[in-house]
């Protein structure tokens, strides 16, 4: 082991999980000049930072000695966003502390505050909580702080985030002046690195986060695929990979539905949100450690800080808002030295989104299309063939049994009845529409203006696309002038309806009893199959041919026979006071 520290009880920890090398972050933070120094350390996730900053903090409660000291009060405080963060690092530095004679509590939301409020009067040596309810516990004289000689604050970007500010300002100011104060997070914005200087002295500032550098171990993979069947590519994508899955929405009704639905096509699966209880979400997360389920739908407050051991796979059902939540939500996976895919689902209207967060981040994705039936019954027959049952050594029961079903039946027979209970438990692939391939960024051009002089200049690049010379496809709608067809909402209803964007819809037509409209050709096909299961109650899209040449919407019509202009309905004058108006009237009447 080429851990750089000399205390038996930690060494007997670290044995004991299989700890060899230490990883970057946790290599930095016990190098000589971090002793007993405040540290400021931006790492990624998944690189170990709860053991890091459970070592960092050892010279500090232990010294030279081997156990810790007997005490009433706490001498370290850590503080952390998340219920399952917190116990999740309570975890850890509970095996990294246990030949020490450390004794851990958590104090976290949602679980029982009169049962931690008899841990904390019974002793003990590190208290891991949500700011909450550590300030719950402070302020009811449970929890005493004047013996801390350390304070930890790990993810301190998502809790700021969370609006917990005014808590940890509490908290540290309630801490005596003398503490250590260690900060951990994946990114060092502005607002924390204002809270390192107001709360922190002398910080040594660590950095091993790899600014612009992607996860190594994660392998991205982005899934084109239409926004209603979203549901079916992500099944399809379970299915061929059949591996332990955690899929992020992003509301807790998208992680209901989803879950019921993945339930009743037979999947094995959990769901985790902010509306469960604790203890919900404990036996969620176990579920899925444990292997009981495989795959754990849940919304982002599971993408800070969990670690799920053997999670290979990772799916952005819904994308995120911002690059760094796609990043730790991508971070649950490829954990520790292993390796993880990373899949995001992106519909036609998001493609330029993905592609921004994705350019954002730095990270090279694998753009491919969902897989089809074909493609997942031709993977499950390899996983048969290359099941390990077939190479067991039988046992005498199951060799008996075996010669009495070949003297009933042929082997041909019982070779095919296995095949249909290997098969009977496996979900029913679903059928997705393949995209045509997605067109080349579209380039941007250059305007020209006049300044306040009136001279000519080019305009930088603007946000403006130069139109496709390919001709699109044009459909039709049945809403016209006569239906007030207005494009002010007809373009909303268009790419909610066909999946695309506002740059993607060309010329408009506006006729009497119908309205026309261009669809890029990149996108047509993939438009038409969307707006195919339109329901009853919206407006019928079809495909149509395009206007003439020349013609205008009241191309034919006399003019004497077209309707008139609509008029706004506020603007209409009937001659009549308005109640207004009137009230002036009598208000003036009585003044006078």
């Amino acid at each position: 082991m080429s851990f750089p520290i000399t205390n038996p009880a930690l060494l007997r920890a670290l044995e004991g999980r299989g700890y060899q090398d230490p990883t970057p972050v946790q290599e930095a933070v016990l190098q000589p000049e971090a002793a007993d120094r405040d540290l400021l350390v931006s790492a990624q996730t998944g690189s170990g930072k709860t053991v890091a900053f459970g070592l960092a903090i050892a010279p500090t409660i232990l010294g030279d000695n081997e156990r810790l000291p007997t005490t009433l009060h706490p001498l370290v405080l850590v503080i952390a966003p998340t219920r399952e963060l917190a116990l999740q690092v309570h975890a850890e530095l509970s095996w990294l502390y246990e030949f020490a004679g450390g004794r851990v509590i958590s104090c976290v939301g949602g679980m029982d505050a009169r049962r931690e409020a008899r841990a904390l009067s019974a002793g003990c040596h590190i208290v891991v909580g949500t700011p909450g309810r550590l300030q719950d516990h402070i302020n009811r004289g449970n929890l005493h702080l004047d013996e801390l000689e350390a304070v930890i604050l790990d993810e301190a970007d998502e809790m700021l985030d969370l609006g917990f500010k005014d808590e940890l300002e509490f908290i540290l100011g309630t801490a005596p002046e003398s503490r250590r104060t260690l900060l951990f997070s994946a990114t060092i914005a502005k607002e924390i690195a204002a809270l390192a200087r107001q709360y922190q002295q002398n910080a040594l500032r660590i950095d091993t986060a790899g600014r612009n550098q992607p996860h190594a171990d994660i392998e991205y993979r982005a899934i084109r695929v239409l926004g209603h069947e979203l549901e079916a590519g992500l099944v399809n994508l379970l299915r061929l990979y059949e591996t332990r899955a955690l899929v992020f929405c992003a509301t807790r009704d998208a992680v209901r539905h989803l879950h019921a639905s993945l339930l009743a096509r037979g999947f094995n699966a959990v769901s985790l949100s902010g509306e469960l209880s604790q203890s919900e979400r404990n036996a969620a997360l176990d579920a899925l450690r444990s292997g009981r389920a495989q795959i754990c739908i849940a919304t982002d407050v599971a993408a800070r800080g969990l670690d799920l051991p053997e999670l290979d796979l990772v799916i952005h059902a819904e994308l995120p808002t911002n690059k760094a939540t796609m990043l730790h939500r991508s971070g649950r996976t490829g954990r520790a030295g292993r390796k993880g895919i990373c899949l995001l689902l992106v519909p036609p209207s998001k493609l330029r989104r993905a592609e921004l967060f994705l350019s954002q981040a730095n990270i090279e994705a694998i753009w491919q299309d969902p897989p089809t039936p074909a493609e997942i019954r031709a993977r499950d027959q390899e996983r048969l063939l290359d099941d390990p049952k077939l190479t067991q050594t039988p046992t005498e029961e199951e060799l008996t049994l075996a010669q009495a079903l070949l003297a009933r039946q042929s082997p041909e027979t019982i070779a095919a009845a296995l095949i249909r209970i290997a098969r009977a438990h496996l979900p029913e692939p679903a059928n997705v529409t393949i995209l045509p391939p997605a067109p080349p960024p579209r380039a941007f051009r250059e305007r020209e203006f006049r300044d306040r002089e009136g001279n000519s200049t080019p305009r930088p690049a603007s946000t403006a696309y130069v139109p496709s010379n390919q001709p699109g496809a044009w459909f039709r709608m049945p809403i016209g002038r006569k239906h007030n067809a207005d494009p002010k909402w007809m373009i909303p209803l268009i790419c909610k309806a066909g999946n695309v964007t506002k740059q993607e819809i060309g010329a408009i037509k506006i006729f009497d009893r119908e309205t026309k409209f261009e669809i890029a050709s990149h996108v047509a096909d993939a438009f038409q199959a969307s707006t195919a299961n339109m329901k009853d109650t919206e407006p019928k899209i079809e495909p149509t041919s395009a206007p003439m040449p020349g013609r205008t919407p009241y191309a034919g019509t006399p003019p004497d026979k077209r309707p008139p202009a609509a008029k706004r309905p506020y603007a209409e004058n009937t001659g009549k006071p308005s109640e207004q108006q009137r009230r002036r009237q009598n208000k003036s009447n009585r003044a006078n």
